[in-house]
């Protein structure tokens, strides 16, 4: 069984993990919680200290599979709260850009694509399994 408190690791390759860093750690506010390089590839991975999940991207020489973004490969943020215009020009100047997401999105947040073209959503909305 699955327990409701078990870390979630999201992975994915990065063409450029020093890209990656500035719109995640810069631009969004994320830490970097842990960094390796070397060997058969470099790893990044980043989130909120005590979160129970952290996103790890994988990049490097060696990177085995290029990243391969979709309009529908989103990360979505429940912020319940209006999403702060200072917050999406500070990802755009780290490297993102600003993308439309379709009418339920467009309603509902803002989405902005990394700098390998993955889209992160900031919802207005809030969320809970419960």
């Amino acid at each position: 069984m699955i327990e409701p408190g078990a870390h979630l690791r999201i992975a994915r390759p990065s063409r450029d993990l020093a890209a990656a860093e500035r719109f995640y750690v810069d631009g969004l506010g994320l830490t970097v919680l842990y960094r390796s390089a070397g060997g058969d590839h470099d790893l990044l991975m980043v989130g909120l200290p005590g979160a129970g999940w952290h996103l790890e991207l994988v990049g490097g020489p060696n990177l085995a599979v290029a990243p391969r973004p979709t309009a529908e490969d989103l990360l979505v943020l429940y912020l319940a709260r209006p999403v702060d215009e200072g917050l999406v020009e500070r990802l755009v100047a780290a490297g993102g850009a600003r993308v439309e997401q379709g009418a339920y999105w467009a309603r509902w947040g803002v989405t902005v694509a990394d700098p390998d073209g993955y889209r992160l959503t900031l919802s207005t909305r809030d969320w809970s399994n419960a």
